[in-house]
């Protein structure tokens, strides 16, 4: 059965793919709502986004980590590489509980790549292979189906499912950032009663959407295996 009648026309695909979009587009539409309600609060303290980040690295001891505006919504991270924390505008500038919350989660990144967070070293050790690993998994699941080599599918499906385990490396380090981000927040008191409820909750927002890309990728992967795997043990 060619590959694209999987792809196309296989009802388990479809299926598959439309319950992956609804958590995709779920866990989008949350973190959206929420970011856009705690945009709305400003802190009582009135720090911005920028001095939230810095205080953060101050509190864990960490220096010579740059801080820059970067155009984009929702488009702050940080950058091991150059070792720089990149704020969108509107939470470098921004008062608001959300700015507060976000920037200290990308502190909180700087922070373990300064520790050397073991999760971290797991995660980067990985990014090659997510990198090339699907694309060379589908060829050779394909060409091992085609030639029902059922040891060469295996290594195809294990190349491919990579992606998978990329993004659930990915989830302990979201979710020690966050946990650093609100013990800093507490330590130094740069939020302040449901101000705090607000940043975590944007943050667990957040971080759902890791969640969500790695059920989208654990379907994929377990529905490749169930069609390819399946079909070359029918066929031996």
């Amino acid at each position: 059965m060619p590959y694209f009648y999987f792809s196309y026309f296989d009802p388990l695909y479809i299926t598959v793919a439309l319950i992956a979009l609804v958590i995709m587009l779920a866990a989008q539409i949350l973190v959206k709502s929420r970011y856009s309600k705690y945009s709305a609060f400003q802190n009582s303290r009135g720090i911005t986004g920028c001095e939230a980040a810095r205080q953060v690295l101050e509190l864990n001891g960490v220096k010579g980590v740059r801080i820059e505006k970067v155009s984009g919504k929702l488009s702050d991270h940080y950058d091991p590489r150059s070792n720089v924390i990149r704020l969108s505008a509107e939470v470098y500038d921004s008062s608001s509980v959300a700015a507060v919350g976000i920037a200290s989660h990308e502190a909180g990144h700087a922070v373990q790549y300064a520790e050397k967070y073991f999760p971290i070293k797991v995660r980067t050790a990985i990014i090659p292979f997510a990198q090339h690993g699907p694309m060379i998994g589908i060829i050779l699941l394909l060409v091992g189906s085609a030639l029902n080599m059922f040891n060469l599918t295996l290594l195809g499906l294990i190349l491919f499912a990579s992606t998978f385990i990329f993004q659930f490396a990915t989830l302990p380090v979201e979710f020690n950032a966050s946990s650093r981000a609100m013990s800093a927040i507490r330590k130094g008191n740069l939020l302040f009663g449901d101000e705090i409820g607000g940043a975590r909750k944007v943050l667990t927002a957040a971080a759902l959407t890791y969640v969500a890309a790695m059920l989208q990728s654990l379907l994929t992967l377990l529905y490749y295996a169930f069609r390819f795997l399946g079909r070359n043990n029918r066929n031996r």
